[in-house]
Protein backbone atom coordinates (compact mmCIF):
# COMPACT_ATOMS: atom_id res chain seq x y z
CA UNK A 1 0.00 0.00 0.00
CA UNK A 2 1.17 3.36 -1.17
CA UNK A 3 0.67 5.63 1.98
CA UNK A 4 -0.69 8.97 1.41
CA UNK A 5 1.05 12.10 0.47
CA UNK A 6 0.92 15.79 0.64
CA UNK A 7 -0.83 17.20 -1.81
CA UNK A 8 -3.05 14.18 -2.35
CA UNK A 9 -6.79 14.99 -4.19
CA UNK A 10 -7.65 11.14 -3.26
CA UNK A 11 -10.19 11.28 -0.21
CA UNK A 12 -11.50 7.64 -0.48
CA UNK A 13 -8.22 5.22 -0.53
CA UNK A 14 -8.64 1.99 -1.10
CA UNK A 15 -5.33 -0.11 -0.69
CA UNK A 16 -4.55 -2.50 -3.74
CA UNK A 17 -3.39 -5.26 -1.45
CA UNK A 18 -4.18 -5.77 2.17
CA UNK A 19 -1.65 -5.41 4.33
CA UNK A 20 -0.83 -7.57 7.14
CA UNK A 21 1.01 -7.62 10.37
CA UNK A 22 1.40 -10.61 11.84
CA UNK A 23 1.12 -11.41 15.82
CA UNK A 24 1.57 -14.01 18.25
CA UNK A 25 1.91 -17.47 17.02
CA UNK A 26 -1.40 -17.68 14.65
CA UNK A 27 -2.78 -14.03 15.01
CA UNK A 28 -2.58 -10.73 12.61
CA UNK A 29 -4.35 -7.32 11.74
CA UNK A 30 -5.12 -6.75 8.31
CA UNK A 31 -6.16 -3.33 6.70
CA UNK A 32 -8.49 -4.56 4.30
CA UNK A 33 -9.76 -0.93 3.55
CA UNK A 34 -10.19 2.63 4.06
CA UNK A 35 -12.27 5.56 3.43
CA UNK A 36 -10.72 9.19 4.07
CA UNK A 37 -7.59 10.76 4.38
CA UNK A 38 -5.96 13.78 6.36
CA UNK A 39 -7.73 16.19 4.05
CA UNK A 40 -11.21 14.26 4.82
CA UNK A 41 -11.12 15.72 8.33
CA UNK A 42 -9.79 19.44 6.82
CA UNK A 43 -12.43 19.41 4.56
CA UNK A 44 -15.16 17.86 6.99
CA UNK A 45 -14.30 20.48 9.64
CA UNK A 46 -14.23 23.53 6.80
CA UNK A 47 -17.67 23.00 5.12
CA UNK A 48 -18.68 25.42 7.62
CA UNK A 49 -17.17 28.14 5.60
CA UNK A 50 -18.48 26.79 2.37
CA UNK A 51 -14.37 25.56 1.26
CA UNK A 52 -13.06 22.58 0.02
CA UNK A 53 -9.27 22.12 -0.33
CA UNK A 54 -7.75 19.71 -2.65
CA UNK A 55 -4.17 19.57 -0.95
CA UNK A 56 -2.87 19.25 2.50
CA UNK A 57 -0.92 22.73 3.12
CA UNK A 58 0.67 23.66 6.38
CA UNK A 59 -1.91 25.12 7.46
CA UNK A 60 -4.22 22.19 7.11
CA UNK A 61 -2.14 19.94 9.44
CA UNK A 62 -2.22 23.02 12.08
CA UNK A 63 -5.80 23.11 11.67
CA UNK A 64 -5.89 19.02 12.51
CA UNK A 65 -3.83 19.48 15.15
CA UNK A 66 -5.98 22.25 16.44
CA UNK A 67 -9.02 19.96 16.22
CA UNK A 68 -7.68 17.11 18.24
CA UNK A 69 -6.53 19.57 20.99
CA UNK A 70 -9.82 20.89 21.48
CA UNK A 71 -11.45 17.60 21.40
CA UNK A 72 -13.32 18.73 18.32
CA UNK A 73 -14.26 14.83 17.30
CA UNK A 74 -16.68 14.91 14.30
CA UNK A 75 -14.02 15.92 11.66
CA UNK A 76 -12.26 12.59 12.75
CA UNK A 77 -15.13 10.52 12.57
CA UNK A 78 -15.34 11.54 8.70
CA UNK A 79 -12.37 8.89 7.94
CA UNK A 80 -13.39 5.04 8.01
CA UNK A 81 -10.64 2.24 8.74
CA UNK A 82 -12.10 -1.57 7.91
CA UNK A 83 -9.63 -4.21 10.05
CA UNK A 84 -9.54 -7.77 9.61
CA UNK A 85 -8.69 -9.63 12.72
CA UNK A 86 -7.41 -13.20 14.11
CA UNK A 87 -7.18 -12.70 17.59
CA UNK A 88 -7.43 -15.08 20.94
CA UNK A 89 -11.16 -14.74 22.13
CA UNK A 90 -9.77 -13.52 25.59
CA UNK A 91 -8.51 -10.45 23.98
CA UNK A 92 -11.61 -10.43 21.41
CA UNK A 93 -13.79 -9.90 24.79
CA UNK A 94 -11.58 -7.12 25.71
CA UNK A 95 -12.03 -5.50 22.15
CA UNK A 96 -15.51 -5.76 21.80
CA UNK A 97 -15.99 -3.82 25.08
CA UNK A 98 -14.77 -0.69 22.78
CA UNK A 99 -17.73 -1.46 20.85
CA UNK A 100 -20.11 -1.67 23.60
CA UNK A 101 -18.57 0.89 25.35
CA UNK A 102 -18.93 3.87 22.63
CA UNK A 103 -22.38 3.80 23.17
CA UNK A 104 -22.00 4.53 26.34
CA UNK A 105 -19.55 7.65 26.55
CA UNK A 106 -20.51 11.24 26.61
CA UNK A 107 -20.21 11.95 23.14
CA UNK A 108 -22.32 8.59 22.62
CA UNK A 109 -21.81 7.78 18.94
CA UNK A 110 -22.09 4.63 16.94
CA UNK A 111 -18.97 4.29 14.96
CA UNK A 112 -18.18 0.70 15.10
CA UNK A 113 -18.94 -2.36 12.95
CA UNK A 114 -18.34 -5.52 14.25
CA UNK A 115 -19.20 -8.82 12.47
CA UNK A 116 -17.61 -12.01 13.75
CA UNK A 117 -16.83 -15.71 12.86
CA UNK A 118 -19.49 -17.98 14.33
CA UNK A 119 -18.64 -21.23 15.79
CA UNK A 120 -22.45 -21.84 15.20
CA UNK A 121 -21.58 -21.86 11.86
CA UNK A 122 -17.96 -23.17 11.72
CA UNK A 123 -16.62 -26.51 13.14
CA UNK A 124 -13.35 -25.38 15.57
CA UNK A 125 -11.19 -28.86 13.90
CA UNK A 126 -8.94 -26.71 12.25
CA UNK A 127 -9.03 -23.93 14.77
CA UNK A 128 -5.64 -22.11 16.47
CA UNK A 129 -4.90 -21.90 20.25
CA UNK A 130 -2.97 -19.26 21.26
CA UNK A 131 0.58 -20.58 22.98
CA UNK A 132 2.47 -18.10 24.67
CA UNK A 133 6.51 -18.18 25.25
CA UNK A 134 6.00 -18.24 28.27
CA UNK A 135 3.82 -17.45 31.40
CA UNK A 136 3.95 -13.98 33.12
CA UNK A 137 3.44 -13.91 37.29
CA UNK A 138 0.25 -11.95 38.82
CA UNK A 139 1.05 -8.22 39.19
CA UNK A 140 1.03 -7.93 43.46
CA UNK A 141 -0.20 -4.51 43.48
CA UNK A 142 -2.85 -4.57 40.06
CA UNK A 143 -5.39 -7.32 40.47
CA UNK A 144 -6.12 -7.37 36.79
CA UNK A 145 -2.74 -6.89 35.73
CA UNK A 146 0.48 -9.05 35.16
CA UNK A 147 4.18 -8.15 35.63
CA UNK A 148 7.63 -9.12 33.16
CA UNK A 149 8.40 -11.56 35.58
CA UNK A 150 8.06 -15.52 34.18
CA UNK A 151 6.80 -18.07 36.38
CA UNK A 152 9.69 -20.50 36.94
CA UNK A 153 8.99 -24.08 35.03
CA UNK A 154 12.22 -25.17 34.09
CA UNK A 155 11.27 -28.33 32.69
CA UNK A 156 8.44 -26.82 30.48
CA UNK A 157 5.77 -29.02 33.04
CA UNK A 158 3.31 -25.97 33.35
CA UNK A 159 3.39 -25.27 29.29
CA UNK A 160 3.01 -29.41 28.78
CA UNK A 161 0.18 -29.19 30.77
CA UNK A 162 -1.10 -25.51 29.07
CA UNK A 163 -1.28 -27.54 25.37
CA UNK A 164 -2.33 -30.93 26.49
CA UNK A 165 -5.20 -29.20 28.30
CA UNK A 166 -6.09 -27.44 24.87
CA UNK A 167 -5.99 -31.08 22.87
CA UNK A 168 -8.41 -32.48 25.26
CA UNK A 169 -10.58 -29.43 25.16
CA UNK A 170 -10.73 -29.87 21.52
CA UNK A 171 -11.09 -33.92 21.88
CA UNK A 172 -14.08 -33.71 23.64
CA UNK A 173 -15.61 -31.07 21.34
CA UNK A 174 -14.97 -33.27 18.35
CA UNK A 175 -16.67 -36.31 20.56
CA UNK A 176 -19.23 -34.24 21.32
CA UNK A 177 -19.93 -33.33 17.75
CA UNK A 178 -19.76 -36.51 16.41
CA UNK A 179 -23.25 -37.69 18.59
CA UNK A 180 -24.90 -34.86 17.03
CA UNK A 181 -24.89 -31.95 19.87
CA UNK A 182 -25.15 -28.86 18.14
CA UNK A 183 -22.07 -26.85 17.66
CA UNK A 184 -23.58 -23.75 19.84
CA UNK A 185 -23.28 -26.12 22.89
CA UNK A 186 -20.19 -27.90 21.78
CA UNK A 187 -18.15 -24.98 21.61
CA UNK A 188 -18.77 -24.42 24.81
CA UNK A 189 -16.00 -26.55 25.92
CA UNK A 190 -13.18 -24.22 24.31
CA UNK A 191 -10.59 -22.50 25.83
CA UNK A 192 -10.55 -18.85 25.64
CA UNK A 193 -6.91 -18.95 24.22
CA UNK A 194 -8.54 -20.33 21.21
CA UNK A 195 -8.68 -18.11 18.40
CA UNK A 196 -11.35 -16.07 16.15
CA UNK A 197 -11.75 -13.63 13.31
CA UNK A 198 -13.30 -10.84 12.87
CA UNK A 199 -13.89 -8.07 10.75
CA UNK A 200 -14.16 -4.35 12.01
CA UNK A 201 -15.09 -0.81 10.62
CA UNK A 202 -14.03 1.83 12.67
CA UNK A 203 -13.94 5.40 12.93
CA UNK A 204 -10.10 7.26 13.23
CA UNK A 205 -11.51 8.85 16.35
CA UNK A 206 -12.63 5.55 17.92
CA UNK A 207 -9.59 3.95 16.76
CA UNK A 208 -7.95 6.20 18.75
CA UNK A 209 -9.20 6.10 21.17
CA UNK A 210 -8.90 2.22 21.31
CA UNK A 211 -5.09 2.41 20.84
CA UNK A 212 -4.45 5.00 23.57
CA UNK A 213 -5.99 2.62 26.15
CA UNK A 214 -4.81 -0.64 24.65
CA UNK A 215 -1.11 0.65 24.38
CA UNK A 216 -1.34 1.74 27.85
CA UNK A 217 1.28 -0.22 30.00
CA UNK A 218 -1.60 -1.68 32.58
CA UNK A 219 -3.19 -3.00 29.46
CA UNK A 220 -2.58 -6.65 28.54
CA UNK A 221 0.17 -7.56 26.76
CA UNK A 222 -1.52 -9.40 23.93
CA UNK A 223 -3.44 -6.58 22.98
CA UNK A 224 -0.95 -4.02 23.10
CA UNK A 225 0.34 -5.87 20.39
CA UNK A 226 -2.40 -5.74 17.90
CA UNK A 227 -2.81 -1.73 19.26
CA UNK A 228 0.96 -1.17 17.74
CA UNK A 229 -0.27 -3.14 14.92
CA UNK A 230 -3.61 -1.03 14.31
CA UNK A 231 -1.56 2.45 14.98
CA UNK A 232 1.06 1.41 12.38
CA UNK A 233 -1.24 0.44 9.76
CA UNK A 234 -3.58 3.33 10.51
CA UNK A 235 -0.68 5.55 10.03
CA UNK A 236 0.08 4.38 6.64
CA UNK A 237 -3.60 6.44 5.79
CA UNK A 238 -3.78 9.12 7.92
CA UNK A 239 -0.17 10.30 9.42
CA UNK A 240 -1.00 13.56 9.89
CA UNK A 241 -4.57 12.82 12.10
CA UNK A 242 -3.37 10.18 13.97
CA UNK A 243 -0.20 11.78 15.37
CA UNK A 244 -2.80 14.80 16.38
CA UNK A 245 -4.82 12.35 17.76
CA UNK A 246 -2.61 10.40 19.70
CA UNK A 247 -0.66 13.43 21.19
CA UNK A 248 -4.38 13.85 22.99
CA UNK A 249 -5.19 12.23 26.03
CA UNK A 250 -8.51 10.94 26.92
CA UNK A 251 -10.25 10.47 23.84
Amino acid sequence: MNSLTEGTSTENYHPQEAQSISILDHGFVELIDAMGSDLTVVNSARVSFGKRKKSLSDGDKKLIHYLAEHKHWSPFRHVQLQFHCKVPEFVARQWYKHVVGIAYTEAATVDHAWNELSLRYVDASEFNFYTPTGFRKQSENNKQASTDEWVNDPDGQLMAEYRNHCEKALNLYHRLIEHGVAREQARGVLPLNIYTEFYWTVSLQALANFIHLRKHEGAQYEIRLYADALETLARQVVPVSLDALMATPNQ
